[in-house]
């Protein structure tokens, strides 16, 4: 199992909070982003760079995927074709997104598109939260900790 990060637009503390749950688990996390980052000196820690453009560093994240393995995004699109590859998401607000509730963020996202490109202001996304990154942290290790008994009980 792997985690895979849309490192593009993923805050920064939220890679810190990656980082950390890296370091004391050992699970490979992979931040993939169209521009240099830099991260710890950790064997579990790469990164991996791709050409800049539209929805690049998604489509290297959905080939490289395999099933089990957790994508840390926001881009509801992306989510949706984890989930369909078998892989689980998780935005960096904390929601996990599932089978069940996809097809609502899906919808909803191409609503607010549509209210956008007619010129209505839909204002964008609060910043981040105390209570936001909470939420991921508790998601992130209920995740692992579910991957960890799961590995452990397979050895």
């Amino acid at each position: 199992m792997k985690i895979w990060v849309d490192a593009d637009a993923c805050p920064v503390v939220i890679k810190d909070i990656l980082f950390r749950a890296a370091k004391r688990t050992g699970v490979p996390l992979i931040l993939v982003a169209n521009m240099p980052l830099r991260i710890p000196s950790t064997p579990c820690i790469s990164m991996l760079q791709v050409a800049a453009g539209f929805d690049v560093a998604d489509s290297e994240i959905v080939k490289r995927l395999e099933a089990g393995d957790l994508v840390i995004t926001s881009d509801i699109p992306l989510a949706a074709e984890v989930l369909e590859k078998g892989g689980q998401a998780l935005s960096v607000r904390g929601e996990l997104y599932s089978l069940d509730n996809i097809r609502a963020r899906l919808n909803m996202r191409d609503f607010m598109d549509t209210l956008r490109s007619s010129g209505i202001d839909t204002g964008g996304s609060p910043a981040l939260n105390q209570n936001d990154r909470k939420s991921f942290a508790n998601q992130l290790d209920k995740f692992l900790t579910r991957h960890v008994k799961t590995h452990d009980n397979a050895s």
